[in-house]
């Protein structure tokens, strides 16, 4: 047996030998790689004298020929093996029964959230958003809050300890440090409406540690209170699906408008159920009024050339009142018994053409 029919043999045993195709791929490297065994003697064509050159060559282009052909055929049969493993592994015995749909829906605050958006989307408004951690300047100054506001205190507000610089970060309190940051970046008119988590130390029945608000704030040289009423019933319209409703204004104070305003709503309870829009009760929804002097200022604003209006509404609350949750903290206690009962598909976002809720 000539050396070159040794080498083949020697190879042809090591390839019907590899049980899987990484093992198989490290006889090919072995055998016809760039410093394989037959690449090698290739490479020595060259020291031979002419005459053997072609006859040498011949025969080990020959054991290379054999050798690619065995590896092909190796490989057929490790893949046919592997799909046969994996067809007899992963099969689905579809005469058994269908797995049980997981449980869960869409959380009842977050349905109301998309609703509202939907409902101001239809009027014009863009969402605008920002971080959750603020400073004391977009959360208060900015806002006209006094030095010795009671927000500013500590059993209201959760603050982070001071940083290297002395500079004390906090949970923001509402979602109109995003208006300020808006108003300062942009340019009036502004048109816009702000969802998102905010944070007060609070917790009973209708209070939780984090909850959900929605403020809007219009920017522009003629916005008035007339314009805010109408905003505003229009979306209690259109959020509780009535045509019938009845509004008034309660004067507040808030130190970022000027005048300030509660809206309250006409309705009943029958039955310990809310229905807006009839009966001889009176429900506050909102807090509201024309935006400040001062803000418009501490955002670069003039306010000789342009006024506007805001307001601010609890999402959960809301949602609390349309759908009759009665206890707030249970919308945020994750149980799924809970979750499963007042929870809403996932495959229905609200929008006006096909129905809110």
């Amino acid at each position: 047996m000539t050396v070159y029919a040794e080498l083949q043999s020697e190879i042809a045993a090591e390839i019907t030998a590899a049980t899987d195709l990484a093992a198989l791929d490290a006889v090919r490297v072995s055998a016809l790689g760039k410093t394989g065994r037959i690449s090698g003697l290739l490479k020595t064509l060259g020291a031979l004298p002419p005459e053997e050159r072609k006859t040498t060559g011949a025969a080990i282009n020959a054991v290379r020929d054999v050798i690619q052909s065995a590896l092909d055929d190796r490989k057929a049969t490790l893949e046919a093996a592997h799909l046969a493993e994996r067809l007899a592994r992963e099969h689905i015995d579809l005469s058994l029964p269908s797995a049980p749909r997981p449980k869960g829906g869409v959380h009842p605050t977050l349905q109301v959230m998309d609703e509202m958006i939907a409902i101001f989307a239809d009027m014009g408004f863009e969402v605008a958003e920002g971080p959750d951690i603020e400073d004391d300047f977009h959360n208060f100054t900015a806002l006209n809050f006094p030095k010795k506001h009671p927000a500013r205190e500590m059993h209201d507000t959760f603050f982070f300890n001071p940083d290297e610089n002395g500079v004390r970060k906090l949970l923001r309190t509402h979602t109109s440090p995003v208006q300020i940051r808006s108003m300062i970046s942009g340019k009036p008119p502004f048109r816009l409406i702000v969802p998102g988590r905010v944070f007060r130390c609070d917790s009973d029945q209708t209070h939780t540690p984090m909850f959900h608000q929605i403020e809007g704030l219009v920017i522009d040289k003629t916005a008035h209170m007339g314009h805010l009423k109408w905003v505003l019933e229009t979306f209690i319209s259109h959020f509780f699906e009535t045509n019938d409703v009845t509004t008034q204004f309660r004067p507040h104070h808030f130190p970022f408008t000027e005048p300030s305003a509660e809206l309250d709503v006409r309705c009943s309870w029958e039955k310990g159920e809310l229905k807006v829009g009839s009966g001889d009760s009176w429900l506050e929804v909102l807090g509201c009024g024309m935006v400040h002097p001062n803000v418009l200022r501490a955002c670069g604003i003039d306010p000789d050339e342009y006024q506007g209006f805001a307001w601010g509404m609890g999402v959960d609350r809301l949602a609390m009142l349309k759908y009759g949750v009665p206890d707030l903290r249970d919308m945020f206690a994750a149980d799924t018994r809970w979750l499963g009962h007042y929870g809403f598909s996932g495959f229905s976002a609200p929008n006006s053409a096909s129905g809110l809720s």
